[in-house]
């Protein structure tokens, strides 16, 4: 099937790639079809883009790859909504807001993006009870001084 995506124009992807957000994702609840595409290659970072809206797509990354010792705890409710059986089915990422200069960029990590690869089904996750920050910025390195 051919989809029209923000960053790279149309392409063609098969439609068992599409992952299926049966309430949508917060402020976009009528977008419940997205497919997960690496935004440039070599890089960590993936568009999250929606299949019918060109204009809807998120910039994700794996958090755990910038955030050591980052933890969600799966709440059942969400394990049984994306039917997940096991942890190596769960993909997680969280949604950047990008900004100039790029080390400025900041992560949602209060609110991540919880998929199950293999029923290809999503959900953006809210954690309540967390220290973890919705625009945390992850890209800045310290300087020399600074702990």
């Amino acid at each position: 099937m051919k989809i029209e995506t923000k960053y790279t124009g149309t392409i063609e992807i098969e439609e068992s790639r599409f992952i299926r957000f049966e309430k949508g994702i917060p402020a976009f609840e009528e977008e419940k079809s997205f497919v997960l595409l690496p935004f440039e290659e070599g890089t960590p970072f993936y568009v999250l883009q929606s299949t019918t809206t060109q204009e809807v797509a998120f910039i994700v990354i794996n958090p755990f790859q910038f955030v050591p010792g980052y933890q969600v705890k799966l709440p059942d409710s969400t394990i049984e909504q994306l039917d997940i059986q096991s942890e190596e089915e769960v993909a997680t990422f969280v949604m950047l807001t990008v900004k100039e200069p790029f080390e400025e960029t900041t992560a949602n990590l209060q609110a991540p993006v919880i998929i199950n690869a293999a029923k290809q089904k999503g959900k953006q996750l809210l954690l309540s009870n967390t220290d973890y920050l919705t625009k945390a910025q992850i890209f800045k390195q310290p300087v020399k001084g600074e702990a």
